[in-house]
């Protein structure tokens, strides 16, 4: 693992949430990233699913650097390109692309690539890989799935994401072998869009709450300086 992926991971070992976030307009992107800071929270995934999605991407890594702002539904290397060049923190995809996961590798771009099965599982571990999305959990099994993939593969993580809520993200960071949720419920594209970013901040401020009241032996003590080495310039 480089130094850049221990780092990002260290990260969300710490905050436990990634915001996934679909924005279509670029100018919304800075305030959203304001909101989310505010909320106590410095991470976003935005979705490579709109067209401005790269462009709000960039603005978010250019105006607001302490953010660990990555980019989601990453299905290709030239996707993957585009977002270590727009300041891309980390890269997720909902599949496991070796042609992406070995771009980011090559290139010190920490990648989380998706996975449903234990054959995806055991690709990602040939390729060095122990933290992986988990892609779409609540279709999978949702917990009870988690719970039967630690048998196998154990000292393998996860970042389980489709289906995860405000209602059940506690039950997913109970997990052992659960690093991070990702979800959409602080920032639906609604509220983005009609610029409620109040709103985002209060929803996120609660899921920070709710949150530090888990288990504190989860986090880690030298969390801190970790952090500001990430969001260091590459």
């Amino acid at each position: 693992m480089n130094a850049q992926q221990s780092m990002m991971t260290e990260a969300l070992r710490r905050w436990r949430i990634i915001p996934v976030i679909r924005i279509e307009d670029p100018n919304n992107a800075v305030p959203l990233a304001s909101a989310l800071l505010a909320g106590g929270l410095p991470i976003a995934e935005i979705t490579l699913r709109t067209p401005v999605a790269l462009d709000a991407l960039r603005r978010i890594t250019q105006e607001q650097p302490e953010m660990f702002a990555g980019a989601g539904t990453v299905l290709n290397v030239t996707q993957a390109a585009q977002a270590r060049d727009a300041g891309a923190h980390f890269v997720v995809s909902p599949g496991f692309n070796r042609a992406v996961v070995d771009y980011c590798l090559e290139h010190d771009v920490p990648v989380y690539p998706g996975v449903a099965t234990a054959t995806d599982i055991e690709t990602a571990l040939e390729a060095g890989l122990k933290l992986l999305k988990l892609w779409p959990i609540q279709t999978l099994g949702g917990v009870p799935y988690l719970e039967l993939l630690s048998g196998p593969f154990v000292g393998v993580e996860f970042n389980p994401s489709g289906g995860v809520t405000g209602a059940n993200f506690e039950s997913y960071l109970a997990l052992k072998n659960v690093v991070a949720c990702g979800g959409s419920w602080m920032a639906p594209p609604d509220w983005i869009a009609s610029r409620q970013f109040e709103r985002i901040r209060t929803a996120v401020r609660d899921t920070v709450r709710r949150v530090a009241l888990l288990s504190p032996s989860r986090r880690r003590s030298s969390e801190t300086s970790i952090i500001q080495e990430a969001v260091l310039p590459r």
